[in-house]
């Protein structure tokens, strides 16, 4: 079994760790947040570290996990001057698993090679309780030769995983993926909002939509919550934002027009700068129904 450490124990995070060490017998040595409430209820729960510094995450562990927000939050903590993860750490490995974007994958694997470390990527197309469970959906970039060789704790993590190629390929597969949900998701909540308008039954609307071309896994996931106003946060607009964004930066890099993914991270935009970015992306509906709006409540 192996020595595991987290940076970023929200709630994919911390169940991630959850399952590695009560359901599979790994060893949480150390966690890191800038959360230092949620770094110490994990660190108290699974009687890991709560470290101060990331150099105390790195010494800790053989196989240190990210989960962090943004391209900035990564850059930050592996490169960082002063205190960073790549401090000591020689041997060992790091599996960044937040949606970000393929450059920066690639400046930490560079940075990682340059110490002695191995880094791959681990997106996530999952949710909070395939974490705890071990049931994510991990896209994983980098060396075929590291991916072996973690290929066991990866796999308890994960019910599919698949290996998408060079570091950054991950990102860029999972790029699309969220582009392709969120698009799914303003798609479907313009069409319910067009249907209550319309003043149809929309129980049936969403039964005939389950067996037509209008049918999609963002209709089984999203529908009721986006008719009941139920948008408790599992996936928030504002990294819906962010994700449909790092799609259209690759689209731009290579030439081309994106024009629906373009309007879906205007909407997603909107919902961020009229303060509901803290909503479940199926918050949408509110910019589509009418007599909604910025009011809803937030669910994060």
């Amino acid at each position: 079994m192996s020595k595991v450490a987290f940076v970023g124990v929200g709630r994919m995070g911390a169940n991630m760790a959850r399952h590695l060490q009560l359901d599979c017998g790994h060893d949480v040595t150390a966690v890191f947040d800038v959360n230092k409430e949620a770094s110490a209820e994990i660190a108290g729960e699974l009687g890991a570290k709560d470290c101060g510094t990331l150099a105390e995450v790195t010494a800790a562990a053989e196989i240190i996990f990210t989960v962090v927000t943004n391209d900035d939050a990564m850059r930050a903590i592996f490169l960082g001057e002063g205190d960073n993860l790549l401090t000591g750490s020689e041997g060992k490995t790091f599996v960044n698993c937040a949606t970000l974007s393929p450059g920066i994958h690639k400046e930490v694997y560079a940075a990682g090679k340059k110490t002695g470390a191995e880094v791959l990527e681990g997106a996530m197309a999952s949710s909070i309780s395939q974490a705890r469970e071990g049931k994510l959906f991990l896209m994983i970039g980098g060396d075929e030769s590291v991916f072996d060789a973690h290929k066991k704790i990866l796999e308890e993590l994960s019910v599919n995983l698949s290996l998408c190629g060079p570091i950054g390929k991950a990102a860029e597969v999972k790029a699309l993926v969220n582009m392709v949900m969120n698009i799914n998701t303003a798609g479907l909540a313009e069409g319910l909002g067009l249907a209550d308008a319309l003043g149809l039954d929309l129980k049936m609307v969403c039964d005939i939509f389950s067996q037509t071309g209008a049918n999609s896994r963002v209709l089984e996931t999203d529908a009721e919550d986006m008719i009941d106003r139920d948008h408790e946060c599992w996936f928030s607009a504002e990294h819906a934002a962010k994700d449909s964004g790092i799609a259209g930066d690759l689209a731009k890099e290579l030439g081309l027009e994106l024009p629906v993914n373009e309007a879906t991270k205007s909407q997603y935009d909107e919902m961020v700068s009229s303060g509901l970015g803290d909503l479940d992306k199926s918050g949408i509906a509110e910019l589509t129904f009418k007599g909604r709006g910025p009011a809803a409540d937030s669910g994060c």
